[in-house]
Formats: C-alpha cells, structure tokens, sequence
C-alpha cells in the first residue's frame, strides 16, 4: 500500500547556486510530504535585482542541475519572491522553506497571504553551517 503523504502538491525556491547538501536536505525533506514537487529557480535577473550579485551558475545550469534530483517533479525558473503569484501558476498545498526564516516578517505575512488561499508554509530544519554565500566566503579567503 502506498503511502499517504501530508500534501498532494508541494512547492520550494531559490537560486540554489553551487549547489550544496543544504539544498538537497530542504529538496529532499520537501517531497518526504509531497507527492509532487516543484522546485522554483530563481533567474539571474532576479537574484541580480535582490541580492546584487549575479550567481556563479548560471540559471539554465541551475534548472538543469535541480531538474535531475530524484527527488524534484518539475522546475521551472521563477521571476519574483512572491509566493502568491507561484500559486497562481503552481497550485501547491504548501510551500517549503528552512527553519531559519521562520518569523521573518516577510514569511509571517507569507503565511497569511497564502492562508487565504488554502495553502500552507511548511518550515523545514535548516542544514546549519553551510550556504553558497559561505562556500563562496571560504573560497575567496583560501585563494592567496
């Protein structure tokens, strides 16, 4: 008998540049609750817009290489943070994201916004000590 999962439709994004096993823990954790997955990369444009840095990989590879992860339905490259507007394209129950922006404003009203559509946010444990921005961090400082 299969088993039944928490949510039918699940949804997660982000630039998910030098790809790391913190990724693939929130991936992974995500479709433990799912039965289908989708996985939003964001674009160079907009990571550019928000961050101010342009990603190392760029976000066809990024697609390219989230696409291939077993545990990953579908990808697409998404072109804004607004998790109303995913839903609108996506249709998920719930969206996943780690524990660490759990009670940021932005999410808190995330959760609201998404509430008044029948959806979810699902706060999954964040893999500490490591991101691309640390990776990049050590790499700049090895190099002499």
């Amino acid at each position: 008998m299969e088993e039944t999962k928490k949510y039918k439709i699940g949804y997660t994004q982000g630039v998910f540049d030098m790809f790391h096993i913190g990724h693939l823990n929130l991936i992974n954790h995500a479709k433990q609750l799912c039965d289908y997955l989708i996985v939003g990369v964001n674009s160079d444009e907009l990571v550019s817009d928000y961050k101010g840095k342009t990603p190392v990989i760029s976000e066809k590879n990024r697609a390219e290489i989230v696409r291939n992860i077993k545990a990953v339905d579908e990808c697409i490259i998404v072109n804004t943070l607004d998790k109303l507007d995913a839903y609108s394209k996506t249709k998920f129950d719930a969206v996943f994201i780690g524990s660490d922006w759990k009670g940021n404003e932005r999410w808190k009203q995330t959760e609201i916004d998404l509430a008044a559509v029948g959806a979810k946010v699902e706060y999954l444990e964040y893999t500490p000590n490591v991101s691309s921005t640390c990776l990049r961090e050590e790499k700049d400082n090895s190099v002499e």
